[in-house]
């Protein structure tokens, strides 16, 4: 029996990983939660009784911004960025890296790949 939370299908690993394919929730959330429910890390879905897969999923759609709501809020976030005109919110316009060393790492967002002096070199049997 597969087990739906938010939308999601958990596949069958262990609780503290299945619980990572729900946008919003990463391994320290996940443990969290199962404390919080008092159901064991190491337990699969498929091994879980209706009593508690009924406690996780109220646990998590009652507390937690997760999934739809979640990619909403993030959304308008960005939304909101680019109408007010931040650095911020123009690289996202641009569809550059926001943070970081953008000089080499948006080479591939800008379409600019570059090689390396020796990428395409031919071997010595090759050049005669």
């Amino acid at each position: 029996m597969a087990i739906r939370i938010a939308g999601v299908v958990l596949p069958e690993k262990q609780l503290e990983v299945s619980l990572t394919y729900i946008y919003g929730i990463g391994v320290p959330l996940a443990k969290k939660i199962l404390s919080q429910t008092k159901i064991d890390l190491r337990k699969k879905p498929k091994d879980l009784s209706e009593q508690e897969v009924a406690v996780l999923r109220e646990t998590i759609e009652k507390q937690y911004r997760v999934e739809g709501e979640l990619r909403r809020d993030v959304g308008s976030n960005i939304k909101r960025l680019k109408e007010i005109g931040t650095w911020r919110g123009m690289r996202h316009t641009r569809r550059l890296p926001i943070h970081g060393r953008t000089k080499t790492n948006s080479r591939t967002t800008r379409g600019n790949v570059r090689k390396t002096m020796g990428s395409g070199r031919k071997s010595a049997a090759e050049k005669t």
